[in-house]
């Protein structure tokens, strides 16, 4: 999953019809203050950072004026917001509100289906509005649903008349952008209702949070210069973080990438239908601790597997390496053979001395078991379980650690 911050995620809606506040990206407080006397008086402040709730960690500010927004941005921009180190701010026009609403279309992980919610409980407070102030509305997997149905969904949450007409209306589009976006989480809070000049109500997103499908960046040309590691963890990414992600963006269309730093010494470059939470579970029922939680499949590149052959390798601590999948995949072995060994060939690690051992299945195994062996690489094959190579690596692990 990658996050696209909210300047970027509310360009994307405006270019499909959303209405969307008025703002602009200031990366110093006076960059904050030209904003602020271009937008006019009021303003709002907010941090540009990856994370979840940034009104309820005090992150959202308002400002009167452009003297008070550049101040507000320089306590901004000094700041730590959920361990990410603020970079920037959006300046944005405060609009009076009406009423605030929340919207929101995301993945169900159980159903593996997009599900729209609505509640007339928007804003800050929307989590302890409580379930019962809630609808829900399970939707298609591959088109949004038709407008009556949003309609339906908004009265049943206790809209009516021209307020359920032009929610119903922006929800309409936000479902669109979803699928349109390959998003898996697209919330609009509050979905805003604002008296225009000639009296009739409108619909504006005022806050918007957009999550993609990493794996549907190859088809998103326009997201994949602006998405970011992030989303619903509880911390900020970690160098070693950024740089896979960075890594699994520069061929999304070949092969996934993924990588979650922890604090054990057994460096794990796994996958495979599942295959890297089952070897990651059989290193600890071995004894052993992961110094990383990695997927790698889909069949990258032998370019892919070495830079995250290299990030996993550069991990303080990790003393061993397993290579592995589970049979079920189609990740060539003689491409993550010769990334692995290029990466240990680039960190100057003689698997003689450092342990590393490979239990790989799949296309051009042959091929793929040599160039191991070559390097002096322990090999095992089919005849192998996940959770004998689980416990050979943790045997093996012996020996210094690599410097951080």
């Amino acid at each position: 999953m990658a996050r696209v911050l909210e300047q970027h995620a509310k360009q994307l809606l405006a270019r499909r019809g959303i209405p969307v506040p008025a703002g602009e990206e200031a990366a110093t407080p006076a960059a904050a203050h030209a904003a602020a006397a271009r937008l006019g008086s009021p303003v709002v402040v907010k941090v540009l950072v990856p994370a979840n709730r940034r009104a309820k960690l005090g992150a959202v500010r308002f400002a009167d004026d452009a003297a008070a927004a550049e101040r507000e941005a320089g306590e901004l921009l000094a700041a730590t917001v959920a361990g990410y180190e603020v970079e920037a701010v959006l300046v944005e026009e405060r609009l009076e509100l009406e009423r605030e609403l929340f919207f929101s279309v995301i993945v169900d992980r159980d159903l593996q289906l997009p599900v729209a919610l609505a509640s007339v409980e928007g804003g800050v407070d929307v989590e302890e509005a409580g379930d019962q102030a809630m609808r829900s509305m399970l939707l298609e997997p591959d088109r949004p649903p038709l407008l009556h149905r949003l309609r339906e969904l908004w009265a049943s949450a206790g809209l009516s008349g021209p307020e359920l007409v032009v929610a119903a209306t922006l929800s309409h589009r936000v479902t669109a952008c979803f699928y349109e976006l390959d998003a898996t989480i697209l919330e609009v809070n509050p979905l805003a209702l604002v008296r225009s000049e000639d009296g009739t109500t409108r619909a504006v997103a005022v806050g918007v949070l957009l999550d993609v499908d990493d794996q549907a960046l190859g088809r998103q040309p326009e997201l994949a210069s602006v998405v970011v590691a992030g989303g619903d963890s509880a911390r900020a990414p970690t160098e070693r973080e950024r740089q896979a992600a960075e890594l699994a963006a520069r061929e999304p269309y070949r092969g996934t990438a993924r990588f979650l730093e922890l604090d054990g010494d057994i460096g794990l470059l796994v996958g495979g239908g599942g295959g890297s939470l089952a070897l990651f579970e059989a290193v600890r029922r071995a004894g052993g601790r992961p110094a990383c939680h990695t997927e790698l499949g889909g069949n990258p590149s032998a370019e892919k597997v070495r830079g995250l052959a290299r990030v996993v390798l550069s991990c303080p601590g990790v003393r061993g390496l397993l290579v592995a999948h589970n049979i079920t995949n189609n990740t060539q072995v003689d491409l993550v053979a010769a990334g692995v060994v290029a990466a240990l060939e680039d960190l100057g690690l003689d698997p003689a001395e450092f342990p590393v051992v490979a239990r790989e299945i799949g296309t051009h195994e042959r091929e793929g078991r040599q160039i191991f062996e070559r390097a002096g690489i322990e090999y095992l094959g089919e005849e192998a379980t996940l959770d004998d190579a689980a416990r050979r690596i943790v045997e093996r692990v012996a020996g210094p650690a690599i410097a951080a």
